[in-house]
């Protein structure tokens, strides 16, 4: 049996299935947290970014129309909320949260591997974080949500020409910055 589409899944959750809604939070969460962690830099605020954005999906799913993907859709409620956020509480640089980002996927590495893959994860980090505020989020929205250009412009309010050259310049600078 084919899996339902998330359009379909939020199309039935807005009707009233609750297992929809189970499904598309299983499908999403994990993604999501960790783009608005990464736009945050602190965990409690991601966090509560996190439920507020879920919850503005909730109260607006009546609204949501199947032509748009929901990806999109969640993701430009999780921007505007973030957003939000940033502006009432005038926060304009942030610091990389420790840890930042999970460790490489692999076997069970040793001490020597463990070392330098926290070297190249706080490197990659710090070059991630020294990025303009709008590339830094073009990169997150494709590496953590693997969406397109299109959809990176639509969630984040420019034209496709936009993203992609924000994608381009945080691409080469992240290029530079990390000797590749």
């Amino acid at each position: 049996m084919e899996e339902p589409t998330d359009e379909d899944l939020m199309k039935a959750y807005a009707r009233g299935d609750l297992q929809a809604f189970e499904r598309l939070y299983g499908r999403h969460r994990a993604p999501l947290y960790r783009y608005i962690l990464r736009l945050a830099n602190d965990p409690a605020t991601a966090s509560d970014l996190f439920q507020g954005t879920w919850e503005k999906i909730l109260r607006a799913r009546r609204r949501y129309r199947s032509g748009a993907p929901f990806k999109a859709w969640m993701y430009r409620i999780a921007h505007n909320h973030v957003m939000d956020h940033f502006r009432r509480s005038r926060l304009a640089h942030h610091q990389a949260p420790e840890g930042w980002p999970e460790s490489w996927p692999g076997e069970d590495p040793g001490p020597e591997q463990r070392l330098e893959e926290t070297r190249r994860e706080d490197e990659f980090s710090a070059a991630v974080q020294s990025l303009s505020a709008e590339q830094r989020e073009a990169v997150l929205l494709r590496l953590e949500a693997g969406l397109d250009t299109r959809t990176i412009a639509a969630v984040t309010g420019v034209n496709a020409e936009t993203a992609k050259s924000r994608l381009r310049y945080a691409v080469a600078h992240l290029r530079k910055r990390l000797g590749e």
